[in-house]
C-alpha cells in the first residue's frame, strides 16, 4: 500500500528536473499522474513511461501554462481521463533575469502569465472538483532566490513568485473547511545546472553560503512535496517550506 494509492496528481513542468522527480515520487506511492510539458512531447512521454513502470496510470499533456486556453484544456483533459484531480503541484516556471529598467511590458506579462496567472487559472479550474470531493492538496513553488531577491535583474520574477505565497495563504484559509490544504515549497540552490545552464548566465551555482555544504537534489524537493500532500503533513497549510540546506533567505 502506497501513501497515495488511488489519488490523482497533476504536476506542471514535469518533463525534467524537480517536476519529473516529483511525478515519480508520487507515482511510487501509488498516485496516478498527469505529466505536463510546454512543448517537448518526447520528454513528457518518457516520464509517463517511467511512472507506468511503477504500476500507476499516467498521461502526458502538452500545454503552455502561460496561456489560459491551454491551461483550461489541460485541466479538462485530466478530469476527463481520471474523473478528478486530488493533488495539484504548480511547478512550471520561467526564470529570465533582466535589469528592471530594461523590463518591457511583454517581459513583465510573460513572467506573470507563466508564474502567477497560469497557477491561478489551473488551480481555479480544478479546485471546484476538490471541494465536491472534500479532498484536495495544492502546492505552489516559489524559490528562495525570489524571496531574498539577491542579485539584480529579478524584480519582475520575484514579484510574481511572491504573489504565489499570497495566493496560497488566501486559499489555505478559504478552503480549509473543505479538507483542502495549500502550501508553498521554496527550494534553495538545487543542482540542475546540467539540464538548464541558461538559467545561470554563465555563473555556475555552488554551495557557498549553504551550511550543509552542498546543493540540494531534486529528489529532496520531491520528498518535501510528498510530505506536504500526504497524511504526514496533515496539519500543515498556508505555509512556505524552505528546502535550502540552512541558507539564510532574508
Amino acid at each position: 500500500m502506497g501513501k497515495l494509492d488511488g489519488k490523482v496528481a497533476l504536476v506542471t513542468g514535469s518533463g525534467r528536473n524537480i517536476g519529473r522527480a516529483t511525478v515519480l515520487k508520487l507515482a511510487g506511492e501509488g498516485a496516478n499522474v498527469v505529466v505536463n510539458a510546454r512543448s517537448n512531447e518526447q520528454e513528457a512521454n518518457s516520464v509517463v513511461r517511467e511512472a507506468e513502470d511503477l504500476g500507476v496510470k499516467a498521461i502526458s499533456v502538452i500545454a503552455d501554462v502561460g496561456k489560459r486556453d491551454q491551461v483550461e484544456a489541460m485541466a479538462q483533459k485530466a478530469l476527463g481521463e481520471f474523473g478528478r484531480v486530488d493533488i495539484l503541484i504548480n511547478n512550471a516556471a520561467i526564470r529570465p533575469h533582466k535589469p528592471f529598467l530594461e523590463v518591457s511590458d511583454d517581459d513583465w506579462e510573460r513572467v506573470r502569465n507563466v508564474v502567477l496567472d497560469g497557477a491561478f487559472y489551473l488551480t481555479r479550474a480544478l479546485i471546484g472538483e476538490m471541494v465536491k470531493n472534500k479532498y484536495g492538496r495544492v502546492l505552489f513553488f516559489c524559490g528562495d532566490g525570489s524571496i531574498s531577491a539577491r542579485g539584480s535583474g529579478r524584480a519582475h520574477l520575484s514579484a510574481a513568485k511572491m504573489g504565489l505565497i499570497g495566493m496560497a495563504r488566501g486559499l489555505a484559509t478559504e478552503f480549509a473547511p473543505h479538507n483542502i490544504r495549500v502550501n508553498v515549497v521554496s527550494p534553495g540552490s538545487i543542482d540542475t545546472r546540467r539540464d538548464n545552464p541558461e538559467w545561470y548566465g554563465g555563473h555556475v551555482p555552488n554551495a557557498a553560503g549553504i551550511p550543509l555544504g552542498r546543493q540540494g537534489h531534486v529528489d529532496e524537493i520531491a520528498a518535501t512535496c510528498l510530505f506536504l500532500v500526504g497524511d504526514d503533513g496533515g496539519f500543515i497549510t498556508g505555509q512556505t517550506i524552505h528546502v535550502n540546506g540552512g541558507a539564510a533567505y532574508y
